[in-house]
């Protein structure tokens, strides 16, 4: 599950990325209405967290409308300081799934994320190829009706994968994915993540689902090479 919080306090900011990512989620951060739109319209976001109060020539208010204007069914949790019933109803009626109070529980909040998913179709939500289905709200893989454990990055590293089933994505794509453009790690991690999924994944299957494109990068898809 892909998550994009808009909130230009960098503390909270910075809490909340650490929190959502050891519950196992994908997580962008910006702190700017403007970076908001341009990343909700060239990423898939399964949900946004938005800051009303933000910096730049955009509230989050304009936001939560600009992004219903354009049809976009994703979930948007309001995270706010303004707590009267007022802003609340405002928000809700611009097209808000959920409005949280600061201070907030992130306990509170990881358990309003995953209402907003459930509000979804289960069908829609799984990630499937092949015999190979995973759900991002629960992160349970499986293959051939076999559970299959998976560590935090092996599995952001298959959900990125099947979100672009078929497209071979590049290992600095990746990488960012991965370690969201941290520095200092080594110049084949990519493949060893890459080595430790198929294990896990392939191995004991004919049809091999990950694919290897020698110095451009990886694919899922059901092609035999």
């Amino acid at each position: 599950m892909k998550i994009l919080i808009v909130e230009d306090d960098a503390k909270i900011a910075s809490f909340l990325k650490q929190g959502l990512e050891e519950e196992l989620f994908c997580v962008d951060v910006c702190d700017n209405g403007r970076d908001a739109l341009y990343l909700s319209d060239v990423n898939t976001y399964d949900l946004m967290i938005l800051d009303l109060m933000l910096k730049g020539d955009l509230t989050g208010d304009e936001i939560c409308h600009k992004i219903r204007e354009k049809k976009s069914n994703m979930p948007i949790i309001v995270l706010s300081a303004r707590s009267t019933i007022g802003d609340k109803v405002s928000l809700l009626n611009l097209g808000a799934d959920d409005y949280v109070t600061k201070p907030f529980s992130f306990d509170e909040l990881v358990a309003r994320i995953h209402v907003q998913w459930r509000k979804n179709d289960a069908k829609e939500l799984l990630l499937s190829i092949a015999d190979l289905h995973v759900n991002p709200i629960t992160k349970t893989v499986m293959r051939a009706g076999e559970i299959i454990a998976l560590t935090a990055r092996e599995y952001n590293l298959l959900e990125y994968l099947l979100r672009h089933k078929g497209a071979m994505i590049d290992e600095n794509t990746l990488h960012d994915q991965l370690f969201n453009h941290e520095q200092h790690t080594s110049s084949n991690i990519i493949s060893v993540y890459m080595y430790r999924l198929r294990n896990k994944i392939d191995k004991n299957h004919s049809l091999k689902l990950i694919k290897t494109y020698r110095n451009l990068g990886y694919s899922i898809n059901e092609n035999t090479l």
